[in-house]
């Protein structure tokens, strides 16, 4: 096992512009999705529609386990555009706790659905769960996380559940008249770790871990589909599953050819330290990535209803998605 720092072990589980770009095809007008400025479309709301399965242990990796649904909620623009951008928002919880039904990531996902996007907010399995886990988390969990172990053991089964979502969007685009080159994944706390993980980390992390043979509810996730993020949107939140990928297996995930990132974190934060955002931004220094740091002051963690500049998250996220997408604004 490649071992972290002291520091970034002590640390790894607090959960709570550069000017260079990334290389994506050469579009033209017509290829580029169309939203508007302003709240314009109804939005249209489908619950709890199941992007896959997960197996629930009744202790860890027992053999006695049962079949959960995963399931996500769509908010879609009520327009006849067939050239729309999607976003996946993920909420927070420590993966303990939260739903899809978080009320800031409801009301985000509505209001960029009422401008044009095709927004999702999903569920994940939680500790309480005891998702399927590969035995080497299970034989390091003390050494890395300590007295995190049970927080730890429960950041795997999210992170795979995550982008098993991503992959089922990418395989339903055509039926929300998504398209798949304008893709944002986002959440808060936990959330923004997971989509952190689900932007950087390679197609094969966080699902070939573990076989078929081990979890059959893998065959439910579109395996056949890969997915390409074009910007992450992380309030508070870290890169602790990518770090864990560095700890148990080697892997460094972070590169110039990373989506660009928006960071949004309260300067206060007493749950995930305000350390793990200017980390973000070092490394994204280093690698020439664009990206925008947005510090809160005076702020702690949560912090929905904060703004910068006078403006709020949502119309933050908004300039900055339109600006690195180069999206068309009516």
């Amino acid at each position: 096992m490649k071992a972290l720092s002291i520091l970034a072990l002590s640390t790894l589980f607090f959960l709570g512009f550069s000017t260079s770009s990334v290389d994506y095809p050469v579009r033209t007008q017509n290829d580029i999705p169309i939203v508007q400025s302003d709240s314009t479309y109804k939005v249209l709301v489908e619950k709890d529609i199941v992007y896959a399965k997960g197996l629930s242990h009744e202790t860890i990796n027992s053999a006695s386990a049962q079949e959960m649904p995963l399931k996500l909620d769509v908010y879609l623009p009520d327009n006849n555009t067939k050239n729309r951008p999607a976003i996946m928002l993920i909420h927070g919880g420590g993966f303990s706790g939260g739903t899809k039904e978080h009320k800031h990531i409801v009301n985000m996902a509505k209001y960029f659905a009422s401008r044009g996007w095709v927004a999702f907010s999903i569920d994940y399995r939680l500790r309480k769960h005891k998702g399927t886990l590969p035995q080497e988390w299970i034989d390091n969990a003390s050494d890395i996380a300590n007295d995190r172990a049970p927080q730890f053991l429960s950041v795997y089964p999210a992170m795979r559940d995550a982008k098993a979502a991503m992959r089922w969007i990418v395989a339903n685009a055509k039926s929300y008249d998504i398209n798949t080159d304008y893709i944002t994944v986002g959440g808060g706390s936990a959330g923004a770790a997971i989509a952190m993980t689900v932007g950087i980390s390679n197609q094969e992390d966080y699902r070939d871990e573990i076989d078929i043979t081990q979890d059959p509810t893998l065959a439910t996730t579109n395996l056949d589909q890969t997915y390409r993020i074009r910007t992450i949107l992380d309030f508070w939140g870290g890169k602790t599953g990518l770090d864990i990928l560095e700890s148990l297996y080697g892997k460094q995930r972070f590169n110039s050819n990373n989506p660009t990132l928006l960071i949004a974190h309260g300067a206060e934060d007493p749950t995930v330290p305000f350390s793990k955002a200017e980390d973000l931004k070092s490394i994204y220094e280093v690698n020439e990535v664009p990206f925008v740091f947005y510090p809160l002051k005076g702020k702690g963690h949560g912090v929905w209803g904060a703004t910068f500049n006078n403006k709020h998250l949502d119309k933050l996220s908004f300039d900055f998605i339109v600006e690195q997408q180069n999206l068309i604004v009516k």
